[in-house]
């Protein structure tokens, strides 16, 4: 069930939320639909995307221009009505990223096809380079926009924007996000 901007999830709410998934944010014909890795525990928990303290999804979000100010978690359905949308490759939440499997991500990345084969946005913004590889079998992929398309959606794949990112700071994060959100105006 969704909570407030204000909740903080109990150490049991939190250990409770592993397994749990998260409804997408999605919509026909979005400019970008942002895909992330899977739900971390803090989204389980409160049922709100890139939920935890020190993601820098929403503030490289703003930074790049695709908000006109600050969203919070809790106001991620806002984004449809900016033609902006969010899911994910896997849909159990865990605590971090990597205790998903290959296959979990590969079947992942199957079903991220047909929610995109059915939705049809202009682009699809995968947000973690390792789950990309993995999910897509592009061992060599790197970031920015990818050659290859779901139908007439373009890919582009972003940094994985969690606190835990070291090689990219949320000044970083916002110069790639704003890449990405130039190129969208111009779909």
């Amino acid at each position: 069930m969704p909570h407030s901007a204000a909740y903080r999830p109990t150490p049991a709410e939190l250990a409770a939320a592993q397994g749990r998934t998260i409804p997408d944010v999605l919509a026909p014909n979005l400019r970008v639909l942002f895909c992330g890795i899977n739900p971390g525990l803090w989204s389980g928990a409160t049922g709100h995307h890139f939920a935890r303290p020190g993601n820098r999804f929403w503030p490289a979000l703003f930074r790049s221009g695709f908000t006109p100010r600050l969203f919070r978690p809790d106001e991620q359905e806002e984004l449809l009505a900016l033609g902006l949308g969010i899911t994910n490759v896997a849909a159990r939440t865990t605590a971090k990223a990597n205790e998903l499997t290959s296959q979990e991500l590969r079947d992942g990345g199957r079903a991220l096809t047909e929610r995109v084969r059915e939705n049809h946005p202009r682009i699809l913004a995968v947000l973690g380079l390792g789950a990309y590889r993995t999910a897509f079998g592009r061992p060599k992929t790197t970031v920015g926009p990818q050659s290859e398309t779901v139908g007439s959606t373009r890919i582009w794949v972003l940094p994985n924007p969690s606190g835990l990112n070291a090689h990219y700071t949320l000044d970083a994060l916002a110069v790639e996000f704003r890449k990405l959100r130039e190129a969208a105006e111009f779909e």
